[in-house]
This record gives structure tokens, sequence and C-alpha cells, in this order.
């Protein structure tokens, strides 16, 4: 947006993003040197749960992630995703007018808004990145407006997916449940006459930002006070941060660190499993029962194995402050990423990227898009409780040799494909297609 000095056109929520706008509901960002608009959106409370809270994240979200959480298919929710999708429609419509755009839409709220944009302006270039996994076809048949679903993505010139294997779910999908022409080998889609490609490009970080921050004066004195506060100095330090969100395999993660400590108790008062949870859709009853369900985990095996003042998981809500999750990522000799199923998992590569000393361990699930890029991560089944707790030490046992080899092969990667180069991998491609 910066380069370009485009418009961003997002729901605006709180009392100050109405007191920051103009009569046309736009603001320049950033204040202090304008260099493109942000256009505000209102929806009512109703709106807000029936679009967000309900089918976004109560359909959507559990059906594309597949995590045994059942997916909620409620008429009137989809009814409301269907107005809010229209009412971004008419935004972005406003603002295009008659001339030639390019619209890039982002995520899964908004899967009805490329066609909208389309029929109204079919010389519109319309590009949309799907930022979570999509699910096999017999998995996204369960939704009962798949078809009209579909047909909002296909109004897209260019649908953006993390990984091949989401591009060929998707293609699968398509040529299924519609009557488009599906060309495997082009990854493209032709519906009435009209193309739609489906390419992978990967998202990540940015590394030199991230690599920077972690040398900063303030955050080696934030780890200095986390090692002092939480009593930390000589022992083996292991992170993780997360959404407490079903996907991410935090109760798997817990009970994979209580079987190591079962299995090998001499890591006891020795190691440290820092937690650092971000509380996340409260309002839907599937999130709060897991965060009840992470509460009374966390206290089990801190009773069960606790040593003195020592106890094995320490536990911070945040959101945490910038500083406070660099200086974690820092000082971490150990980061676990434990998703049951993650589109892509960016924590795996903030890590990578905070390791200027090229020192430090990642566990990495199997089922995260980050995984077919950062195969030199200790590769695990979060669900195979057993062979996770033998990585977990693993981890901690192996040589500081091999940890730095791993580590800079990891670095290499991430520093490589960075956020840059995903968003201009994106908009080369959008050029070929122009």
């Amino acid at each position: 947006m910066c380069a370009t000095g485009g418009l961003w056109i997002a729901c605006g929520s709180s009392k100050a993003d109405r007191k920051t706008v103009d009569l046309n509901n736009k603001v320049m960002i950033p204040p202090e040197e304008p260099l493109y608009t942000l256009k505000r959106v209102w929806l009512t409370k109703k709106e807000i749960n029936g679009y967000y809270y309900g089918f976004s994240n109560q359909a959507l979200w559990p059906l594309c992630h597949s995590t045994y959480v059942q997916p909620m298919f409620d008429e009137s929710q989809w009814s409301t995703y269907k107005r809010v999708n229209n009412i971004f429609a008419q935004s972005v419509l406003e603002e295009i007018g008659n001339r030639r755009a390019l619209v890039f839409i982002q995520d899964y709220h908004f899967a009805l808004l490329p066609r909208l944009i389309k029929e109204a302006r079919p010389e519109t270039t319309v590009a949309q990145f799907w930022h979570i996994p999509w699910p096999r076809q017999q998995v996204f048949s369960t939704c009962p407006w798949q078809g009209e679903i579909l047909d909002g993505l296909l109004g897209n010139d260019l649908l953006g997916f993390h990984t091949v294997r989401h591009c060929r779910n998707f293609l699968t999908t398509v040529n299924r449940v519609t009557k488009a022409r599906v060309n495997y080998e082009k990854a493209e889609v032709i519906l009435d006459e009209k193309e739609t490609a489906v390419c992978h490009f990967p998202i990540s970080v940015d590394f030199e930002q991230l690599s920077q921050d972690a040398q900063k004066g303030k955050v080696k004195r934030e780890i200095k006070r986390l090692k002092h506060n939480l009593a930390l100095e000589g022992k083996s330090i292991a992170i993780s941060i997360d959404r407490l969100d079903y996907t991410k395999g935090i109760p798997q993660r817990l009970m994979a660190i209580e079987r190591f400590l079962d299995n090998w108790p001499e890591y006891k008062g020795k190691t440290v499993f820092i937690e650092a949870q971000v509380p996340s859709r409260t309002q839907i009853s599937s999130y709060r029962k897991l965060g009840e369900d992470v509460d009374a985990l966390v206290a089990k095996i801190n009773q069960k194995h606790a040593l003195g003042a020592w106890k094995p998981i320490i536990t911070l809500v945040g959101p945490s402050p910038p500083n406070t999750l660099a200086a974690l990522r820092c000082m971490a000799d150990l980061c676990i990423v434990s998703s049951l199923h993650d589109g892509m998992n960016l924590v795996a590569k903030e890590f990578v990227a905070s390791k200027c000393d090229n020192d430090g361990t990642l566990i990495l699930s199997s089922s995260t898009g980050a995984a077919r890029e950062l195969d030199d991560a200790l590769l695990i089944n979060p669900l195979a409780i057993d062979q996770f707790a033998a990585s977990i030490k693993e981890a901690l046992d192996m040589p500081k040799s091999e940890r730095r080899r791993r580590m800079r092969r990891k670095r290499g990667i991430v520093r490589k494909s960075n956020i840059y180069k995903w968003a201009a991998d994106i908009f080369s491609q959008l050029a070929k297609l122009s």
C-alpha cells in the first residue's frame, strides 16, 4: 500500500476509528507521513456477530482447517455473510467509478466479493489471497452453499493459496462441483470463457526487520528482565506463541510436555516451557472451552511435576508487547509449533528470523504450510504424543554444531523468501495475466 499509494478498505470498530476519519470515512496512513488511504466500512454489532463470529469463524474456519471441530452452517449467518460482502462490494465500487483498477482481496471473509465486483465492473482486475488451508473436496462438500462460494471465488483473475496442495484441493473441488473447465497443468479454471489462475504464494515475514529488532538494546534489556522475573537463569527455555485457537494444537503440546517429564524426569528443574497465549474469538463457545481446558491442563501438569519453587510451564496471557515477543524468540533454545492444521504459521518464521546467532531449534508440525519450506526443523505429528515428547528431548540434546547448521539453512530460506517476495510474486503474476 505504501509503495503504490493505494486505498485500503477495512472494517472500523472503535470510537477512535470514527473520530479519525473524514466525512468520506477515510484517513491518510501513516498520519505523520501519509503514503496511502484507509477507508472504513461500518458494520452493526448484529452484522459482525453473524458475518465474522458467525459464518466466517463458525463455518468456514473449522471447515477449512478440518480439526475435528464441527462447522456450524446457519442460514441466518450465511445471509449476513452475503449482506456484508455486498456492503464491501459497494464500498469498492464507489472508489473504482469508471476507472480501470486493481482490487486485491484478503482472506476467507470475502469469498463472494470477487464475483460481485466483476459483475459490476468486468474490466477490473481482481486478485485474492486465501490465508487459510483449502480442504479436500469431500470435506468442502459438506457446506450447503459450496456452489455460491466457488462461483464467488472464480470471479478472481488470480486466486492465491499458501501451498501447492491447497491449490490442488481447490481445483479438484471446482472440477467436481461446478461446470467450469479445470486445466490442472496450467493451474487455471475457465468459467463462462473467463479464466482464473490458481497459484501458490507461501506467505512470509519481514526477515531483515525482525533480525534488526532482535539486536536492539531494548530487546536485550527485556531478556534480562524476563530471565530475572521468571527465574530462568541457567535453564533451557522452550517457547510457544499462539492465539488460543483449537487449530494450534495447544492441548496436544501440553500433553507432550507432560509425557516428556514423565519419561525423562532428570530435566525437571532444568527446563522451562513458556506458553505465550493471546485469547481469541471468546464470543464463540468452542474457544471459551479451549481456554478453560488449557488452563486446567497447565495447572494439572504444574502440580504434578513442580520441584520446589520450579514449575515446568509458565503462561503469559497476552497480547504481549512486541519487545517481549522479540525477547522470547531471542532467548529461547527451542520453539514449539504444534498446529493441527495451519495454512502457513508465521510464528515459526518469526522465530527463525530472530535467531541472529544461528542457535536454536524449531519443532514444527508437519501439518503446517511452513513445514514445506523449513524441513530442517524437527517435524512432528502433534497427535503422536510419545513421538512428540521424544522430539522435545532430541531438541534439547542436539549438539550445538547441528543446531547451528540447521538454523543457518532455515534463516537462508526465510531471508530469501520474505514478505516482500510474497507480495512481488503475486503482482508479477498479475502483470502476466493483464
